[in-house]
């Protein structure tokens, strides 16, 4: 999508917006290749007009890979398919983040099963596959989409991560947090590793809200339901203020039992919006060089961390800065 930041202002407000592109597993590709130097690509479908292109030139400065992008053509007002949009204010204080989505009937969520030849995708040797829970509710026809990618990433032995990721704008009106939890759960059972996985607890997104002390309980819980994961993460957040957040995380994995991450109390915050996307970028990045899972939960909290002190969704960290975060550097001035 396109997203619009009002910067400090308002969205109903604003006499100007600066644009960033963004969206859930874009923003985790984007980090695994701007920081972490991986090579990556974006599977999307997009209407081929200026808009589009716009998106396209986007994603090229962030170097992700466009061959996989499905062009569909336009009518001229969006009448048949159209571009997202994500209207975003940052917060600030006893404000919190705000989010308006403008993607009904966009070239996505339009897309079916058999539209992308995933045995030409993954023939091709990746060894990596994410996708969510927000492509998953664009749509009746994206859960078999991402059903359809999912299962064929396994069979060809590459490793596959689902963020259930709930948006409550995005289920409204087609079966609510119930359904969501229909789809997480027909989706995660394909995950090897599972981002975000508090998001499966209770009987829907939402239904509980887990303390500190409960998070070892709740992801035993949600290994019970998704028995084929091997590693379950989630970031773990207070927010006292929209600017100010306690942020940490942590794990379970099928070898290590229970494993806390990092924790950063009172991490000052610029922007938010895209930090769980760096967290699953981090530690995907750690799992992928064969680091411990302690490790890869540092990654993630750390490129999670830093990309909340920059506007927009995608990373600006480098692996430099990452990786001093990982050894506990501070915020002082380098020259």
């Amino acid at each position: 999508m396109l997203r619009f930041d009002p910067g400090e202002g308002r969205i109903r407000t604003a006499r100007t917006f600066q644009v960033w592109e963004g969206g859930g597993e874009y923003n985790v590709v984007r980090g695994l290749r701007r920081c972490f130097g991986l090579r990556t690509a974006v599977v999307t479908a997009l209407v081929d007009n200026p808009v589009g292109r716009l998106v396209e030139d986007l994603i090229l400065q962030g170097g992700v890979g466009t061959s996989l992008i499905r062009w569909v053509p336009g009518d001229g007002i969006g009448r048949t398919a159209r571009n997202g949009l994500n209207f975003v204010e940052r917060g600030f204080g006893v404000r919190g983040a705000l989010g308006v989505s403008d993607r009904a009937n966009t070239a996505v969520s339009q897309l079916r099963k058999g539209d992308v030849d995933w045995d030409a995708v993954f023939a091709s040797g990746p060894r990596w596959f994410h996708t969510g829970g927000v492509f998953a509710g664009l749509s009746q026809t994206t859960v078999d989409v991402a059903d359809e990618a999912m299962a064929a990433a396994r069979r060809y032995g590459v490793t596959v991560s689902y963020d259930p990721n709930y948006r409550p704008s995005l289920w409204d009106g087609r079966g609510g947090a119930e359904r969501a939890r229909e789809v997480d759960l027909r989706l995660a059972r394909h995950a090897d590793v599972v981002v975000g996985a508090l998001g499966l607890t209770g009987r829907y997104p939402g239904d509980v809200r887990v303390p500190p002390e409960g998070v070892p309980d709740a992801l035993a819980e949600v290994a019970g339901k998704v028995p084929a994961a091997q590693v379950l993460a989630t970031t773990l957040r207070e927010v006292p203020s929209a600017g100010v957040n306690d942020w940490a995380s942590a794990a379970w994995s099928a070898q290590a039992g229970f494993v806390p991450g990092p924790r950063m109390s009172a991490l000052h915050v610029l922007d938010r919006i895209g930090s769980g996307d760096a967290f699953a970028a981090g530690l995907i990045h750690g799992l992928l060089t064969g680091a411990s899972l302690e490790r890869a939960l540092a990654y993630g909290t750390a490129h999670g961390a830093l990309v909340m002190t920059t506007p927009g969704d995608v990373s600006m960290a480098s692996l430099t800065e990452v990786e001093a975060l990982v050894e506990g550097g501070s915020a002082a001035v380098t020259r």
